[in-house]
C-alpha cells in the first residue's frame, strides 16, 4: 500500500539556572519522604555544560575510543502543571565521549515545539503517553507533541532524537544543538518514526511507525538516506513499541494490549485482553505482502533483542516479558510521584523460538532483566549473547547491576552494585580487529545513589561478573536515561 499522511496518522496529532549539583539532589530525594530511587526521575533544570568525568576506579581499556549516545526524559515539573508519567518528560541527549583513557559528558535538552510551548506557559499542557495535558497545548501536528525523549540513532555528524509518534529530531553530534525535524519524504511529514530502528547485515536500517492496526514500514541507508516506504495492514491494533528483525524478514510481536477506544492520554485508548494470546507476525522484507503468524501465550513487553534465522527457517529472538501492562500504566506514574510502592512485576529475558512447522515456543532464562541488547556486528543473524540490565526485584523498582545471556550455554553472568546504584542500559562496543561476540566492552551508566551524581561504566563482556574495568564519576546527577547508540572513532 503507498503510504499517505491522510490515511494514516493525522488522528495523533491529538496526541540558566544550575545543573543538578550532588547537594542539590540530596536535599531533593530528602523531601516529603521521598523513596531512595527517586533521584532516577528528579528535574533537571538545564542543560549541562562539556565537563571532564574524574576516574575513580580502574583504568580505560586501550583501544575503547568514541561516545555514548543516550536519550531520555529529565524534566517532568513545572508550577502549573506537571506530567504524571515517567515516559512523558522533555527529552535529554547525553554524550559521553571517551578518549585517550579520558571521559567527558555533556547533555542538551531537545529544543522540541513541546518544551517551548511548556518553558512559556511554565506547566506541563502537551498531552502524552500517561499525561492528559490540557487545552493550553499547541498542537497542529504530530510532531508539535514530540517529547523527543526515547532513543537515538547516528546519521554521519548527526544524531537523531527519536519518539514513539512523529519524526526524528536531528541533533548536532558535537555540540547537541537541536536543529530540525526530519523530514524522509515530502508527502510522509510528519509520520511516525519510532524509537528502536534494526539494522540489517547490509548496513541499511529498518524502522517502523504504527497507527492502530496499520504500520508504515521505513527501509534507510545508513546514511539517512529513504530507499522505501511501504504501509502494511496488521492482524491486530497492538501496543507496539518495539519490533525486530532477521536478515530476511520483519517480527512483529503483538501483545494483547490492544486498541478499545479513542482517548488521552494515549495509553488509556488500549486494553488489555490476556484471553487473546500474543502473536507473531513475521513480513519478508523482500515482499511486504508475504506474511505469516505464530501464536504464544499471553505476555507484554517493551523491548526485543535482536533476531536471527537458522539453516532450516527457524526464527530465534528475546523479549524483557511482563506478565501484564501493570508497570506501563500504573508503576510509570508511581516512578515520576518519586515515594511509595511501584506496583508491577519485574520483566524476564525469555526466548521465542518460531519454528517452521508453525509451533512456537518461549523459555525462560529465569533472569529479571530489560533493555536487551546484541553485538552490532550480528545484527540480524546468529548469535548467542545478550547483555541487559538486572537486579530488579518486587519492592525494589530500577535495575542495580548488569548481567549476559549465554543462551548456547544456558547461563548468566552477572554484576550488582547494590542498592546504592541505578544501572542503565549497556550497549556492546567492539574491540578494534576482533571479531569473537565475548571480544567486546560493555559501556553504560549508572545513577550513585550514594553520592547524588552520575557514573559511566566499562566492562568486559567475557568476565561481566568481575564488575567494572574503568569507572568515571561526574559531578552532577543526570536523571535515568531509556537507551543508547555507541559511535567509534573514525
Amino acid at each position: 500500500m503507498t503510504p499517505s499522511r491522510r490515511h494514516f496518522l493525522m488522528g495523533a496529532a491529538a496526541l540558566s539556572a544550575a545543573v543538578a549539583t550532588p547537594e542539590m539532589v540530596r536535599a531533593a530525594i530528602a523531601q516529603e519522604a521521598a523513596a531512595p530511587w527517586a533521584l532516577a526521575t528528579a528535574d533537571l533544570e538545564a542543560d549541562v555544560a562539556p565537563r571532564d568525568l574524574r576516574l575513580v576506579h580502574g583504568r580505560a581499556p586501550v583501544g575503547l575510543e568514541g561516545t555514548l549516545f543516550r536519550n531520555g526524559p529529565a524534566k517532568f515539573r513545572r508550577p502549573g502543571g506537571s506530567a504524571t508519567h515517567w515516559f512523558d518528560g522533555d527529552g535529554l541527549m547525553r554524550s559521553f565521549c571517551i578518549s585517550d583513557g579520558q571521559a567527558t559528558l555533556a547533555a542538551r535538552f531537545a529544543d522540541t515545539p513541546k518544551r517551548r510551548t511548556e518553558t512559556e506557559l511554565d506547566a506541563v499542557v502537551t498531552p502524552g503517553f500517561g499525561t492528559a495535558g490540557d487545552s493550553r497545548a499547541r498542537i497542529g501536528s504530530p510532531d508539535d507533541a514530540s517529547a523527543a525523549n526515547t532513543a537515538v540513532m547516528v546519521t554521519g555528524d548527526k544524531v537523531w532524537a527519536l519518539w514513539e509518534g512523529g519524526s526524528p529530531l536531528q541533533m548536532d553530534a558535537g555540540t547537541l544543538a537541536t536543529e530540525r525535524f526530519v523530514t524522509l519524504r515530502d508527502d510522509l511529514k510528519g509520520m511516525p518514526f519510532q524509537a528502536h530502528p534494526r539494522f540489517a547485515p547490509d548496513g541499511t536500517v529498518w524502522n517502523v511507525g504504527l497507527h492502530g492496526d496499520q504500520a508504515i514500514v521505513w527501509h534507510l541507508q545508513a546514511s539517512g538516506e529513504l530507499i522505501d516506504a511501504q504501509v502494511i495492514r496488521l492482524p491486530r491494533a497492538s501496543y507496539l513499541h518495539d519490533f525486530t528483525a532477521t536478515e530476511r524478514h520483519l517480527i512483529f510481536v503483538l501483545q494483547p494490549w490492544v486498541f478499545d477506544h479513542r482517548a488521552m492520554p494515549y495509553a488509556t485508548q488500549f486494553a488489555w485482553k490476556p484471553e487473546m494470546g500474543t502473536q507473531v507476525l513475521v513480513v519478508d522484507k523482500a515482499d511486504l505482502t508475504s506474511t505469516r503468524i505464530w501464536e504464544l501465550p499471553a505476555f507484554g513487553f517493551f523491548h526485543l533483542g535482536d533476531g536471527w534465522e537458522e539453516a532450516d527457517g527457524t526464527i530465534r529472538f528475546d523479549v524483557a516479558a511482563n506478565r501484564d501492562n501493570t508497570f506501563a500504566i500504573k508503576g510509570a506514574r508511581v516512578l515520576v510521584e518519586g515515594r511509595g510502592t511501584v506496583p508491577g512485576q519485574p520483566s524476564e529475558l525469555k526466548l521465542v523460538t518460531l519454528h517452521p512447522n508453525g509451533r512456537a515456543d518461549l523459555t525462560s532464562s529465569g533472569v529479571a532483566a530489560e533493555f536487551p541488547k546484541g553485538d552490532p556486528r550480528r545484527a540480524g543473524l546468529e548469535r548467542s549473547l545478550t547483555v541487559h540490565v538486572a537486579g530488579e526485584r518486587g519492592g525494589r523498582p530500577l535495575p542495580n547491576g548488569l548481567a549476559v545471556q549465554d543462551w548456547n550455554a544456558g547461563r548468566s553472568h552477572a554484576f550488582s552494585f547494590g542498592d546504592d546504584q541505578i544501572m542503565e542500559e549497556a550497549v556492546f562496543v567492539p574491540k578494534p580487529g576482533a571479531s569473537a561476540e565475548r571480544d567486546a566492552w560493555l559501556v553504560a551508566p549508572s545513577i550513585n545513589l550514594a553520592e547524588g551524581v552520575t557514573e559511566l561504566h566499562v566492562f568486559d563482556v567475557a568476565s561481566v561478573e568481575d564488575g567494572p574495568l574503568a569507572t568515571w564519576r561526574a559531578d552532577v546527577a543526570l536523571p535515568a536515561g531509556f537507551h543508547g547508540v555507541w559511535r567509534g572513532r573514525g
